[in-house]
């Protein structure tokens, strides 16, 4: 392969790290910074902020500040996993069909474990409609994690890494828009759908921003409106990109999605009032989604690996030792931005179940970033150790 094609696959991969890494941290503090203000004598006064309306309303609807950010901002982040999607498909580690299996197979085990585990513990609960929560991979904080303590991890796994974490999204994108859309009005869906094909073709002669802003718009109104979670709008128009402009737009919103969008919805709700009796008596919500990413994750993106490996369908990522991919498995336990999502529309707000839901969230990703620290610094230190 031509020196300069390496390079231009590379570096995207390379630039998405550094970004994802640095993301994790700032979001890192937006999240003790929404947990210390919830726990604090100002805690009612955060809660409100939170909740009040808008001074304007949106196709017809009231929305408070925290819908904004839910339902509004968060398609610019849902817009970016698109064309990262897209990116993926069509340079990245998706693109070849051998090289596929590998990170399909370990995100279908790690949606699918976890699902089962949540799952058992409240089959027939009220807490039942969260199975979803635990399926998902954080994709900030666990190529953060990689990239910060696994010295010496191959980029070929921070890849396999990167394109589990991409079908891990897909997959999650798909249970929001089947499962946590009500009420669905077909008129203006299929105005979106419209909307989109006519994107298509214009976006294949110009990507100008203004073009790229208005059919953004007007899809997320129009997908608003449908019922269907506005997020998908996001999803939508990433994937309907030209392949030769996702990483133009990429390199330009990727920043904005990891440094303000995500940053801003931790604060927005990872605030919940912590007591210890749901530490010491914990919920079956909370048993099931802590356990779903600490057990259920690890478990199914190695599962699943391993069995296509030994198949002979994939191939071990060059260079990679299997303590490496031990770490990259409990990394992928680190649920956060895409579990605190599903959690919010899964359960009422202000339930218990959804505080339970968020502070298993919350304590299986800080779990789950221990145990892959530990694991990725042990298989650093075995493979520096000079042999005997």
């Amino acid at each position: 392969m031509p020196l300069r094609v390496v390079r231009r696959t590379v570096a995207p991969i390379v630039r998405f790290v550094h970004v994802e890494s640095a993301g994790g941290i700032v979001l890192l503090i937006a999240t003790v910074v929404s947990l210390v203000l919830a726990n604090s004598p100002w805690r009612e006064g955060w809660a409100s902020f939170w909740h009040r309306e808008l001074p304007f309303e949106i196709a017809g609807e009231q929305l408070d500040w925290r819908a904004l950010v839910d339902e509004g901002l968060m398609a610019l982040f849902f817009f970016v996993v698109g064309l990262e999607i897209k990116r993926e498909m069509v340079t990245g580690e998706l693109r070849d069909r051998r090289a596929v299996t590998l990170p399909v197979a370990a995100a279908l085990g790690g949606m699918i474990v976890p699902a089962l585990v949540y799952t058992a513990f409240n089959a027939g609960t009220s807490g039942a409609g969260g199975w979803a929560i635990p399926m998902a991979t954080d994709i900030a904080f666990a190529t953060g994690i990689v990239a910060l303590v696994g010295t010496g991890v191959p980029l070929a796994a921070t890849t396999t890494l990167l394109g589990l974490a991409v079908v891990d999204d897909i997959g999650a994108i798909i249970v929001i828009a089947v499962f946590f859309s009500e009420g669905v009005d077909l008129g203006p869906l299929a105005l979106a759908a419209l909307v989109l094909i006519v994107a298509v073709v214009l976006l294949r002669r110009t990507t100008a921003g203004v073009l790229v802003a208005l059919a953004g718009l007007g899809l997320w109104l129009l997908v608003f409106q449908s019922g269907v979670h506005p997020t998908i709008a996001g999803v939508a128009l990433g994937l309907a990109m030209p392949a030769a402009a996702c990483e133009r737009y990429e390199t330009r919103l990727h920043s904005i999605a990891s440094f303000v969008v995500v940053p801003l919805f931790a604060l927005a709700n990872a605030g919940i009032a912590l007591h210890i009796a749901a530490i010491t008596s914990p919920s079956t919500v909370l048993l099931g989604v802590l356990v779903g990413l600490v057990v259920g994750k690890f478990v199914g993106i190695a599962g699943g690996g391993a069995l296509v490996v030994r198949a002979g369908a994939a191939r071990l990522p060059l260079g990679a030792t299997r303590g490496q991919l031990a770490g990259v498995a409990a990394a992928g336990g680190i649920g956060f931005t895409v579990s605190l999502f599903i959690a919010g529309l899964a359960f009422d707000d202000g339930s218990r179940e959804q505080g339970d839901a968020v502070l298993g969230t919350l304590l299986g990703s800080v779990i789950a970033a221990l145990a892959a620290t530990a694991v990725l610094v042990a298989s650093s230190r075995r493979a520096r150790a000079p042999s005997a």
